[in-house]
């Protein structure tokens, strides 16, 4: 096993407000303990001024070595500004602006924005809205003055006629099979993957009749792939009516690009203004996030943004890396702010600043995790379901959710054990001055619970021992399930006589009697940036050693699981002489937790 690798971030706050929000968010979040590096770029309107480029090329460098992007805010203007606006050297060029939003789609391929829509306050609705990014009627094919063919497509309108050619502006709306497929197999995707059974396709089929009936008839095609997701279409404007008035009926929204711009700002509405209202864009290979609010220049350096949007951005951002729990713990706190309306913005009716409103839910994360840490208690049917398990599925489950529990450099001194029990942790350190005396300073151990796993902690020390033959030999008498030390230990030969489950650092036969002592027990202590708290799973074996957080373990037995049912369908499924490659496929190994139940009813 080796420790979760780091995920990075590009983080463009950008102009306005956004690098307020930003900085405000991000000290939020540190909370979190996020396994990511934060890696900071430049774009926006000080860019295209300074540089002649909103989107300079160490922007484009840094997007391609890191796994997402957060952005801040951007500002645009009209084509008189940003003309006069540029350096005096870069005036007269021919540099054209576009809209760092529009080549950040363009060039990363991102086709669908993501617009959650959720009642904060009272739990009443929560849905998605998915609108396409590439076509539509914002496609760009959008002329003033009309050349022969598109004439040709309107002289015999009367208001044409009327107007002749010069005077004549046509909008194209561009609908593909190539870009309706994909959206719709990633709205279904979408709604499997957040448990809602209805997929609402938002259009105006008894008005653009072909164009609507194209994507009619691939939904009805694509929606046999999905039997367990009900599917329909309706007319944008009930669909507007119905957000308002029943804004619960709805599961995951999906329309072309400009109704779902629209429906996207009704739904911000719906839930409580833009100040509450994130969004990502996503393709293939590449995403950005970004609160939907803007730049808001009018309120650059008063402290009065609300910056939850960003908050509920970073939170979305978080479920795409794979990092759930953390951005569920977040999305959580915002809730619990806002519903409170002690401190928010007065957009939500409050006065406090963003800075304010930032450290309320930094504050409500720390709350909350201090509350999970002292209400938890693991089931043991639960523990003894994690003992039965390799510790490579629990890794992978612990993966899956973006939790990190790996204790790195913790290796098995007695092959084939395998254990788990509740963390009970002991810290040890170093004796102070000359005093060399002997130290009791493993009389703990008659305090340690039966099914306990012991934990101990002397700074991963390999200069003495903190185990050794006779602490095993009580441990067993007492019930304890197996020691992992961060330091070293020693009587290998005797305690794998005993076949007692040890983990250590290291071995070495020199005594910790008068070089440590016992620092405190039950303790939160931090083994190479994993936090093993008190009660908290410890699950080992020839692999290793793994912390399951007490709050997660349920889940985490339940995705171990299945992660070992898929890779026994994949094993079974070669030796009967499939490919390991469309085994693999078939059964999922690419989100193993899952389990292969459904991919082989599919298959």
């Amino acid at each position: 096993m080796k420790p979760t690798p780091k995920k990075s971030v590009a983080v463009l706050p950008g102009d306005g407000i956004g690098p307020e929000v930003v900085s405000a968010a991000l000290d939020a979040v540190e909370k979190l303990d996020l396994p990511l590096e934060f890696r900071f770029g430049d774009i926006g309107w000080d860019c295209w001024r300074e540089e002649g480029d909103p989107v300079p090329q160490r922007t484009w460098k840094l997007l391609e070595e890191t796994d997402t992007c957060l952005l801040g805010a951007i500002t645009s203007k009209p084509v008189r500004e940003t003309e006069a606006e540029l350096a005096p050297s870069l005036r007269g060029t021919g540099l054209q602006y576009v809209s760092p939003v529009l080549q950040l789609r363009q060039r990363l391929g991102l086709y669908a924005n993501i617009r959650p829509v959720t009642d904060l306050d009272g739990g009443r609705f929560d849905f998605t809205v998915i609108r396409e990014n590439t076509e539509g009627l914002y496609a760009g094919i959008d002329v003033h003055g009309l050349d022969e063919p598109l004439w040709n497509a309107v002289r015999h309108h009367p208001n044409a006629a009327a107007s002749g050619p010069e005077d004549t502006s046509l909008t194209l709306r561009l609908q593909t099979r190539h870009g309706i497929d994909r959206l719709l197999r990633f709205g279904f995707a979408h709604a499997e993957a957040h448990g809602k059974r209805l997929l609402t396709v938002a259009d105006k089929p008894m008005v653009l009749r072909n164009s609507s009936n194209l994507l009619r008839e691939r939904l009805e095609l694509i929606a046999q792939e999905h039997p367990d997701t009900e599917a329909e279409i309706l007319n944008v404007d009930a669909v507007a009516l119905w957000m308002v008035r029943r804004p619960e009926r709805f599961g995951v929204l999906v329309a072309e690009n400009m109704f779902g711009d629209i429906l996207s700002d009704l739904g911000a509405g719906v839930m409580g203004g833009l100040g509450l209202a994130p969004s990502g864009n996503i393709g293939d290979h590449g995403s950005y996030f970004e609160p939907v609010h803007g730049s808001a220049p009018g309120m650059v350096g008063k402290d009065r943004a609300n910056p939850m949007a960003m908050l509920l951005t970073i939170s979305q951002m978080l479920g795409h890396l794979g990092l759930d729990v953390p951005g569920e713990e977040l999305r959580n706190a915002v809730r619990t702010v806002a519903r409170a309306r002690k401190t928010v913005t007065y957009d939500l009716g409050g006065t406090s600043g963003t800075r304010e409103v930032a450290r309320a839910v930094a504050d409500r994360l720390e709350e909350g995790a201090a509350a999970s840490a002292e209400s938890t208690l693991v089931p043991q049917d639960v523990v003894d379901r994690l003992a039965r398990l390799d510790t490579a599925s629990v890794s992978d489950a612990l993966d899956s959710l973006g939790i990190g529990g790996v204790l790195a450099g913790l290796s098995a001194r007695v092959p084939g054990a395998r254990t788990a029990g509740l963390a009970y942790t002991v810290t040890y350190r170093p004796v102070d001055g000359d005093d060399q005396g002997f130290r009791n300073a493993a009389n703990y151990l008659d305090d340690v619970p039966e099914g306990a796993f012991v934990v101990v902690d002397n700074a991963g020390s390999t200069d003495c021992t903190n185990w050794g033959s006779l602490l095993t030999s009580v441990a067993r008498s007492r019930g304890v399930r197996g020691t992992a030390v961060h330091g070293s230990a020693r009587d290998i030969a005797e305690i794998r006589a005993a076949g007692y489950p040890l983990f250590s650092t290291g071995a070495t036969m020199v005594s910790g009697k008068n070089r440590v002592e016992l620092a405190a027990t039950g303790q939160e202590i931090t083994v190479d940036g994993v936090t093993v708290r008190p009660g908290d799973v410890v699950v080992a074996d020839d692999n290793g050693v793994l912390v399951v957080p007490a709050a997660h373990a349920a889940e985490v037995a339940d995705r171990a699981e299945r992660v070992e049912r898929t890779e026994t369908a994949i094993a079974e499924a070669v030796d009967t002489g499939l490919r390991l490659d469309e085994a693999r496929k078939r059964f999922g190994y690419a989100r193993p937790w899952e389990g292969p139940a459904r991919r082989t009813a599919d298959a």
